[in-house]
């Protein structure tokens, strides 16, 4: 006797198992469900796996987003304590890392609104002699993720956004500039294998070139300050 399936649907082709834009989410905490959303409600991947070691937690996440997916493009939805899993993603986010840090490297030099660069305008822009006071946009901007820490305990949100934008340059091969972590080594005058924030083009291969931006002598003083202060922490570390 056929199957209720059987009788409403006739197969004519195999279907391919393989996903051709799977991604693992490793993590499904406030953070790693953000980057989930952001992903899903772009189209940006015909599977989605969730990995987590909090059994409960893992599934209750993953029910949620397959009680939603009718409204996104993702049919397939998985989850699992094992990174096995992951099997055949083109992309894997790992949410975890360390907070923060204060004393964070604005690129006053590189700002600029439609091509025009606001040191043009103002020479004094982010000095302690602009009487704009453009520093305070600096401060504001780093300060800002506390002031969320102190207000609902941690941020999510933009983080799954910023998350969702770089995997579309990777996914969709974009060939797009981000300011993501790279190792920098050989680039002014660092001689350390370190890893900061540098303009990079992000497409298929991953991190595939990066931009030498120009530094005044200032910036390039403040570049290599950042490069000796994570090479103070990383120089002790042992695996």
């Amino acid at each position: 006797m056929s199957t209720v399936k059987e009788q409403l649907i006739e197969n004519l082709t195999a279907e391919d198992k393989i996903s051709q834009h799977k991604v693992t989410i490793v993590g499904a905490g406030a953070v790693g469900m953000a980057c989930a959303i952001s992903i899903l409600l772009k189209d940006l991947a015909d599977e989605l796996a969730l990995v987590d070691v909090e059994a409960d937690k893992l599934r209750g996440e993953t029910m949620d987003l397959q009680h939603g997916s009718l409204f996104f493009n993702t049919s397939k939805i998985v989850s699992g304590q094992d990174y096995s899993i992951s099997a055949n993603s083109k992309l894997v986010i790992v949410t975890a890392g360390a907070r923060q840090q204060a004393g964070e490297i604005p690129l006053w030099s590189g700002v600029n609104v439609a091509g025009v660069p606001l040191k043009s305008l103002n020479p004094n822009l982010g000095s302690d002699s602009d009487k704009e006071q453009w520093k305070n946009v600096h401060r504001q901007v780093v300060e800002s993720a506390y002031e969320i820490i102190k207000l609902k305990g941690y941020t999510s949100w933009a983080i799954g956004l910023s998350v969702a934008d770089l995997s579309a340059s990777i996914l969709k091969n974009l060939r797009r500039v981000h300011p993501v972590s790279a190792m920098v080594k050989g680039l002014y005058g660092i001689k350390e294998e370190i890893f900061l924030s540098v303009p990079s083009v992000l497409g298929r291969n991953g991190l595939s070139d990066i931009v030498k931006v120009n530094l005044n002598p200032e910036e390039e003083d403040l570049f290599k300050k950042s490069a000796n202060t994570l090479w103070d922490v990383q120089k002790n570390l042992t695996f």
